[in-house]
């Protein structure tokens, strides 16, 4: 019996699937709200795209740029951390999986019985999902900011070349969208934890979805640090790639979309 066999057989096939429907759906949607926000409340990921081109712009006059160079490294550890944190997190995932008897003995432990159409390895695969696609948005988010490195090195050490600004603005497209892959894995961790709820039923993963999406949409849209972040923007022009230390327009675009 293949897996599409097995879910059309179980008796709750049809609350499974509209809790998965329901728990992709808000993935994808938060996703999306939160890098194309309404133009009158912008995300804090939105926000953060202002300061980061306002960070390559002091970069420019700094010296000496060491304190740059720190913050770009700990910006690749925390995305090395939590891409091995994803790898251990798939590793023990594919144990489980692969030890179905010995979890099965836990779970009736426990007292949870899932269904035999819908067993413990099925439920699984889900959180290993996000896990997996957590980890490979970490990893090119790793990738972006080195190649952020790269481009700050290649940056002139005097404010006034002609490349200098342009120079600054491809460093700082590349820091975005580094951030944009960084926030794209977090929020997959975060629904991967909300994934998990299915091993106690479908009405345990429709509550663990909409607390995850509750969480995620607060941070963006309705936290306290979006509060400060707010209090003193810098000018809408620096996130067209405009203004620089001799006032020459960027010819860097707009930052791509993830």
């Amino acid at each position: 019996m293949n897996l599409l066999d097995q879910i059309s057989a179980a008796p709750m096939a049809l609350r499974d699937m509209a809790a998965l429907a329901f728990l992709f759906v808000a993935w994808l949607g938060i996703g999306w709200f939160t890098e194309r926000p309404p133009a009158g409340r912008p995300s804090v990921s939105v926000l953060m795209t202002r300061y980061r081109r306002e960070w390559m712009r002091h970069f420019v006059e700094r010296d000496p740029r060491i304190f740059d160079g720190n913050i770009l490294a700990s910006l690749r550890e925390g995305t090395a951390f939590f891409a091995s944190a994803c790898m251990i997190a798939t590793g023990g995932l594919l144990a489980l999986i692969g030890n179905g008897e010995r979890l099965r003995s836990v779970a009736s432990g426990l007292e949870l019985t899932p269904t035999a159409g819908t067993g413990w390895e099925l439920r699984l695969l889900v959180p290993m999902f996000f896990v997996v696609n957590a980890f490979l948005k970490f990893v090119w988010a790793h990738r972006l900011f080195g190649y952020c490195a790269v481009m700050m090195a290649a940056v002139p050490n005097r404010a006034d070349h002609p490349e200098t600004m342009d120079r600054a603005m491809q460093a700082a497209d590349l820091n975005i969208t580094a951030a944009r892959s960084f926030n794209a894995g977090l929020r997959s961790v975060y629904f991967a934890l909300g994934a998990l709820g299915w091993l106690t039923g479908a009405w345990t993963l429709m509550l663990g979805t909409a607390i995850v999406l509750w969480v995620t949409w607060r941070r963006e849209f309705a936290s306290t640090s979006r509060q400060v972040i707010l209090r003193s923007l810098p000018a809408p022009m620096l996130s067209a790639g405009l203004s620089g230390p001799v006032g020459q327009r960027s010819s860097a675009p707009p930052p791509p979309r993830p």
